[in-house]
């Protein structure tokens, strides 16, 4: 008996005897040993790639495969999670080549607040304005310095914590304003960047998208027509970063922003349901790795073994108990700056809680867009009105974008 170096799996090395009167047995008990062999030498090497490709911050552990066919284990089962989703727009390397190399340091284009229930029954997801004028603590560094907290946009807590360029410092500060503002304990974060974000999409075949109104931007880089569509990766990421188009009611507006971004990720949640990503191991560790190297998170999070298996905890999840939403706003009278409402706090506790959120009101930034086109519809004859929202595709199909479609009309 002796151990695979690899896997850790004893392995028995069986030696052939002379005179054997069922060669045929020896010879499919050898072939099946080698199978067996490189199926687990295989599936521990897949494992290890993912979690060498995830970027978590100190990381010194590498995930061993799951035992046999064990489904995947909750290692959180009974307790409520919240995790921090940020999406930064560093200009550095292939992210200068998408964004373009116009700006210095580390700004976030995207915050929410992804709260999972103790039975996992229900996902919200709240987003908070960069221009939500906040008290910012002081931000704290891994050499020891500081930078002193001040008040101002919501933004700044990202700026001030990626000064040195590392997207963990960055977290680190928005993390304390978020638990500061909110009172809730933040379990987990995750910072993705443009790249990351647009292997992810490409990963999953596109994301099925309702245009409401045809769209061309010069600085987005980005031409749609109205209707039902499949957008790639990039296409997908100019969408949801577009502040300005000559051609489509787009108001620079970050909040109309953040209902773009919250449809495309409820229309990425749909498609990932339907495809019974949470439940297929190989398909979701696909979809992992596609983004692993653009993606930075806390060291339990990148961690395969406790992905796979919050994924399937989330199995029955059933899309109208994904709820998309804004913490309660007003703009300030001169239209620059965002106020938060004291509605606010009764989201906040209804999270801390683990309730079902009851503050939604008419504040939503999510209708902000639908609204905003409602009021001013646009003269191009290729334009068509706002289409209903997508409901939930039918159980089994061999195409979920082509599903999620044909409800757009």
């Amino acid at each position: 008996m002796s151990s695979d170096d690899t896997t850790g799996v004893p392995v028995t090395i069986a030696h052939a005897r002379r005179g054997a009167t069922r060669p045929w047995l020896a010879w499919f008990a050898s072939a099946a040993a080698a199978v067996l062999g490189f199926a687990l030498v295989y599936a521990n090497t897949v494992v290890q790639q993912v979690d060498a490709a995830l970027v978590g911050d100190n990381i010194d552990d590498l995930v061993s495969p799951l035992p046999g066919d064990a489904d995947p284990v909750d290692s959180s089962e009974g307790r409520a999670i919240n995790i921090l989703l940020l999406g930064s727009d560093a200009r550095n390397g292939a992210n200068g080549d998408i964004g373009g190399r116009v700006a210095g340091g580390m700004r976030n284009d995207t915050t929410i607040v992804m709260h999972i229930s103790a039975d996992r029954s229900r996902i919200d997801f709240v987003s908070i304005p960069r221009d939500a004028q906040v008290k910012i603590p002081e931000c704290r560094y891994k050499d020891g310095s500081t930078i002193k907290g001040t008040e101002g946009d919501f933004n700044i807590s990202f700026s001030n914590g990626g000064r040195n360029g590392d997207p963990a410092e960055a977290a680190a500060c928005v993390i304390n304003t978020v638990q500061q503002m909110s009172g809730l304990t933040i379990d987990h974060w995750a910072v993705a960047d443009f790249t990351g974000f647009i292997s992810m999409i490409d990963a999953l075949g596109g994301v099925p998208v309702c245009v409401p109104e045809k769209i061309e931007s010069k600085k987005a880089k980005l031409k749609l027509k109205a209707g039902p569509q499949v957008l790639n990766g990039k296409q997908a990421l100019a969408l949801a970063r577009m502040r300005t188009a000559e051609v489509g009611n787009v108001s620079g507006s970050d909040l109309q922003r953040i209902g773009r971004q919250q449809d495309l990720l409820m229309q990425v949640m749909k498609l990932a349901l339907s495809k019974n990503l949470l439940t297929d191991a190989p398909a979701l560790t696909q979809f992992l790795r596609a983004g692993a190297e653009s993606l930075t998170m806390d060291e339990e999070l990148a961690n395969t073994r406790y992905l796979l298996g919050l994924a399937f905890s989330l199995r029955d999840m059933r899309t109208s108990n994904i709820n998309f939403e804004t913490i309660p706003w007003k703009l300030t009278d001169d239209y620059l700056n965002v106020i938060i409402l004291p509605g606010a706090e009764t989201m906040w506790e209804d999270m801390r809680n683990d309730r079902p959120l009851t503050e939604t009101g008419d504040n939503s930034a999510g209708k902000a867009w639908d609204n905003a086109i409602s009021a001013s519809p646009s003269a191009d004859p290729d334009a068509t009105d706002p289409k209903p929202e997508v409901k939930d595709p039918p159980a089994e199909t061999k195409d979920p974008q082509a599903a999620l479609l044909d409800q757009c009309a």
